[in-house]
C-alpha cells in the first residue's frame, strides 16, 4: 500500500499509510481504538475505498480489481456473519455456496479443516451453541474453504479464552507454514510479539514498523516489570516486553500531541 488515505468527512481515519508485506509474513497491526486499524482492513479487502492512495492486495488495486482481491483473501471481520441456528457443516456448505466452490472441492476441504481445528466432533452442533473459541475456529474455517493467498484478520482472538488463543495460533502457525500471508489486527501484545513484524497505528498514522524485538529497542526510556514475592520483598526486575514498550509509545504520542 503507497500513501492509503481515508476520510470520513473531516475525521482522516488511515492518513497516507505508506507498507509492504512479504507473501508468508505475519504482520501485526497493533493501535489504541480509533487508530484506524479496522478501516485499514476493511481498505486492503476492498469493502472501502480509499480517499487517496492505494492498496495492491495480491497483486491487485483493491479498489478498482476488488473482486479479484476478494477471490484471493480470507476476511475475518471482529463480527464474523456466523448463522447461530445451522450447524457447524450448514454454515461451511453455507459459504462454500457463496464461494462458488464445487461440491467436490467442499467435501475435500471440509474434513481437512475439521481436523486441523478440532472441530470434527462438534460438526453437526449449531453455532449459536458454540464457546467463543470454537466460534472463531468455525469462522477461520469457513474463510479458508476457497484456499485464500492471503489472510485479512480483524482482532480474531479478542475476547476469547486463553486455551482457544493458543490453539488459534497454532493453526495460523500451520497456514504460514503452508505459505498463506496473515495481516492482522490485535489488542493482545502478547499476540503481536509472535509477529514477524508489528506496526503501530497513531491516529490514523503509522508510526513505527519493525520486528517485535527491535521496537522494544527503539524506545528511549526502558520499562521494567517488577514481579512481587512477598509484601516486602521484590524480585529482579526483567527485561521489558512489548506490552511495556506499546505503553510507552502511547504515552510519548499522547505528549506530542498536547
Amino acid at each position: 500500500m503507497r500513501e492509503l488515505t481515508k476520510r470520513f468527512g473531516e475525521l482522516t481515519a488511515v492518513d497516507g499509510l505508506s507498507l509492504e508485506v512479504e507473501k508468508g509474513e505475519v504482520f501485526g497491526l497493533v493501535g489504541p481504538d480509533g487508530a484506524g486499524k479496522t478501516t485499514t482492513l476493511r481498505m486492503l479487502s476492498g469493502l472501502v475505498a480509499p480517499t487517496s492512495g492505494e492498496a495492491r492486495v495480491a497483486g491487485f488495486d483493491a479498489a478498482s480489481h476488488a473482486e479479484q482481491v476478494k477471490d484471493r483473501i480470507g476476511y475475518m471481520a471482529q463480527r464474523f456473519g456466523l448463522y447461530g441456528d445451522l450447524s457447524v457443516e450448514e454454515n461451511m456448505r453455507f459459504y462454500a455456496d457463496l464461494f462458488g466452490i464445487s461440491a467436490a472441492e467442499r467435501e475435500r476441504m471440509s474434513p481437512e479443516l475439521l481436523r486441523m481445528t478440532r472441530m470434527d466432533p462438534f460438526r453437526k452442533r449449531l453455532a449459536g451453541r458454540l464457546s467463543g473459541g470454537m466460534k472463531q475456529k468455525l469462522a477461520l474455517m469457513c474463510t479458508l474453504l476457497h484456499r485464500p493467498e492471503v489472510l485479512l484478520l480483524d482482532e480474531p482472538t479478542n475476547g476469547v479464552d486463553p486455551v482457544s488463543r493458543r490453539d488459534f495460533w497454532v493453526i495460523l502457525d500451520q497456514l504460514v507454514a503452508e505459505g498463506i500471508t496473515i495481516f492482522l489486527t490485535t489488542a493482545y501484545l502478547d499476540e503481536a510479539e509472535r509477529c514477524h513484524r508489528v506496526g503501530l497505528m497513531y491516529r490514523g498514522r503509522l508510526v513505527r514498523c519493525a520486528p517485535p524485538a527491535e521496537l522494544k529497542r527503539q524506545f528511549r526510556d526502558g520499562g521494567y516489570r517488577v514481579r512481587r514475592v512477598g509484601q516486602r520483598e521484590a524480585a529482579t526486575p526483567e527485561q521489558p516486553t512489548l506490552e511495556d514498550a506499546f505503553i510507552a509509545f502511547i504515552q510519548e504520542q499522547e505528549q506530542r500531541a498536547q
